[in-house]
């Protein structure tokens, strides 16, 4: 008898495909929000670097488009690690520091209850002295005495319990300071000193619960990549830093100014639609514009055009964080592609 093997054909490459690049873009899209819950002090700038690789991958792919995501990723999981790590580092040295203090705080008052309760004790002694006496002018001096003793070492006690109160005073407060600074610190982007999303998110989140009129607009910044590609990474954080000096001024003070991710930037204004449209054409008229940058050393200026696609919406009942995100986020995207 003849063994014939049944034939199975593989899976078509074409109807693969499809489904092999919905997964990856999943996998980069949980792993930027997963490592964002993690860690939301340094895990913002992931959750959107993947998230711009993943939003890349809905394009025209090609195998150098798929060599450089993956490489991408790897270089930016890797950062956010090193980043992680560092902050967890800081964090864990400001706790030492904090029970270190606490420590010898309490040291020193064990070590000064240690000091009275040996004069107490001498105390104690010399009054059973005093009760075996039968003179009882004796008697009374040598009370009047220890009660003068009594006293005085009450008095010290008060004094040092004081100090002590007073030290500690001093280094809470200290410590409060600084860890203000780190607080500052976790709801700031590092680059460039503007509200991270964390901080941006918590401001949409308030005026929500306000029910006032206000707008959230979002800026992504035209042709930012080529910067990068052609002049390098630390020339594009240098445009990035001095876009944001600009965009920051150009605002009120009661307007909340972020860096929303990447080359994404974010405004809370506290104004109605029409307001909003108003500053829209003063920023577009003081911030978009002529940018000096210096690719490195040794090579002179560079001088750029910069403008941005911008994104409006205005806060309307029922509306969530995500809802008003989504919509500028659209309004942004549409303006991006009609200028394309």
């Amino acid at each position: 008898m003849e063994a014939k093997e049944a034939h199975v054909s593989g899976p078509d490459p074409a109807e693969l495909l499809p489904v092999c690049l919905e997964s990856f873009r999943a996998v980069l899209n949980a792993m930027g929000e997963s490592g964002a819950r993690a860690c939301p002090a340094v895990g913002s700038d992931l959750r959107e670097s993947l998230g711009a690789l993943a939003r890349q991958l809905a394009n025209e792919i090609s195998p150098d488009v798929l060599t450089e995501a993956g490489t991408r990723a790897d270089e930016e999981l890797r950062q956010w690690g090193d980043r992680t790590a560092e902050h967890f580092k800081t964090k864990a040295t400001e706790v030492k520091e904090l029970l270190i203090m606490l420590a010898q705080a309490a040291q020193s008052v064990g070590e000064r209850d240690q000091r009275y309760t040996a004069h107490f004790q001498q105390l104690t002694v010399r009054l059973r002295t005093i009760s075996n006496l039968e003179d009882l002018t004796h008697v009374r001096t040598s009370l009047t005495q220890q009660v003068g003793e009594l006293k005085t070492y009450v008095e010290k006690m008060g004094q040092d319990s004081q100090q002590v109160v007073e030290s500690l005073k001093m280094q809470v407060s200290t410590y409060e300071t600084r860890l203000k600074k780190v607080e500052e610190m976790a709801l700031s982007d590092p680059l460039t000193g503007l509200a991270n999303r964390r901080k941006s998110e918590d401001r949409i989140e308030a005026r929500i619960a306000a029910a006032q009129p206000f707008c959230v607009m979002l800026l992504d910044l035209n042709r930012f990549k080529q910067v990068n590609d052609k002049y390098g990474h630390l020339a594009g954080d240098n445009l990035l830093q001095q876009f944001s000096q600009e965009l920051r001024s150009s605002m009120r003070t009661t307007d909340l100014v972020g860096r929303w991710g990447g080359d994404e930037f974010i405004v809370v204004m506290e104004c109605n639609a029409s307001g909003a449209k108003a500053q829209l054409e003063r920023m577009k008229k003081w911030v978009f514009g002529n940018y000096t940058i210096r690719p490195g050393k040794g090579t002179g200026e560079v001088q750029l055009t910069v403008d941005a696609a911008t994104g409006v919406t205005e806060w309307q009942a029922g509306d969530t964080v995500r809802s008003m995100i989504e919509r500028a986020d659209a309004a942004m995207y549409r303006e991006k592609g009609a200028s394309r």
